[in-house]
């Protein structure tokens, strides 16, 4: 079988959701699967770890697609040219971007459609591009997948697309994510928050991401108890916004939240598995890896009760109304408690086995055959 796949956010020491979703994924496909072909089309020269196995062929394409005009003109021309020369039986799009005058049969992977919810939160020419577009690459994909209920449920609402068409296969969380020492952690600690516990929350710094009402919680969780606890911001302001900086900038307590950036894989496993507790209080997501990741480190995990995290969390979380400042500051406190924290580790044991990379591999492959 000759398989193209939209490879073009796999980034040295840039990987990032959809990228390490890919990554993960694509590894393990290929290698199981050694006497098929794979196509892997970049935007760039692409970093030799990425060429997974010997039956991987990069291909780069111009020009780097980073806007959405330049969109326009990498799927609809040159990823329709590469395709028209590979001849493939099915092009894979990790991205869910399809090339829409391409005969190639095409499988877009959607990870969620949060702009049709909270189209406050994106730039206004991005808007533009996403609501154009992605109704029409759920049509003329052969079949979706997509990485809970929730958003195969979303998906058919909002685009009218037939049931049968959408394949849901879930996400899994990097191997490396797992317990440490309490000696480990205390070094952790040491190296970020001065030798004091913390409450973290990774992932990028986007609206959606409800940062702004995490701080006011922070503030009430810390006016109510005078805990010591730290509040450790992990990810890149890429998307931050003059509210979430209004929301810090009125903090009472800013002073006990640290923000570290990016870090990379190795480190973010550190940081995660010496974490109190993990807060993750977004108001919207098609999945949610950090639970999973948490629940592999052993580490609690506050998280919403909307869209798609209580179906990832299942019964191993905290769950809190995400518009309620109160309701999250509450679940701080109750962290605190170490019953409490004993029994959510308890409980993200058993789910943790519920998801791996495998798993999304193979599941990824199902969907793959139906097209042969």
């Amino acid at each position: 079988m000759k398989i193209a796949v939209n490879t073009r956010l796999l980034l040295k020491d840039k990987l990032e959701g959809i990228g390490w979703v890919a990554f993960e994924t694509l590894s393990r496909i290929v290698k199981a699967h050694p006497d098929d072909e794979f196509y892997f089309l970049f935007d760039r020269k692409p970093d030799p770890k990425f060429i997974f196995a010997e039956n991987v062929k990069p291909v780069v394409l111009f020009p780097q697609a980073r806007h959405p005009f330049l969109y326009i003109i990498y799927f609809e021309m040159s990823v329709r040219r590469a395709l028209r020369k590979i001849k493939p039986d099915v092009f894979v799009s990790t991205d869910a971007y399809l090339s829409l005058r391409s005969k190639t049969p095409q499988i877009a992977v959607f990870h969620d459609i949060n702009f049709e919810h909270f189209p406050q939160d994106f730039p206004k020419l991005a808007l533009w591009h996403y609501k154009k577009f992605f109704p029409k690459f759920a049509k003329k994909a052969e079949k979706i997948i997509t990485v809970s209920e929730f958003s195969k449920k979303d998906i058919i609402e909002n685009y009218e697309v037939e049931p049968d068409k959408i394949h849901v296969v879930y996400n899994g969380a990097n191997e490396g994510f797992k317990p440490i020492s309490e000696e480990e952690k205390k070094s952790v600690r040491e190296s970020y928050t001065s030798g004091c516990q913390y409450f973290m929350f990774v992932g990028s710094l986007h609206p959606r991401k409800n940062l702004a009402r995490l701080f006011m919680a922070y503030d009430i969780f810390k006016e109510c108890t005078g805990s010591d606890v730290k509040l450790l911001i992990v990810g890149e302001k890429r998307w931050w916004t003059e509210q979430i900086q209004k929301a810090y900038e009125t903090m009472r307590h800013k002073d006990d939240v640290v923000f570290v950036g990016h870090l990379q894989m190795d480190e973010l496993q550190r940081v995660t598995a010496a974490a109190l507790a993990s807060v993750y209080v977004s108001y919207f997501e098609g999945f949610g890896i950090p639970i999973i990741e948490a629940y592999k480190c052993d580490v609690p995990v506050i998280t919403s009760d909307v869209t798609s995290m209580p179906e990832v969390a299942g019964d191993a979380a905290l769950l809190v109304d995400p518009f309620n400042t109160e309701s999250i500051a509450s679940a701080l406190e109750l962290v605190m408690d170490e019953n409490v924290r004993n029994s959510l580790i308890d409980k993200g044991r058993i789910r943790r086995n519920d998801f791996s990379w495998d798993k999304t591999a193979e599941g990824w492959w199902n969907v793959i055959k139906l097209i042969s």
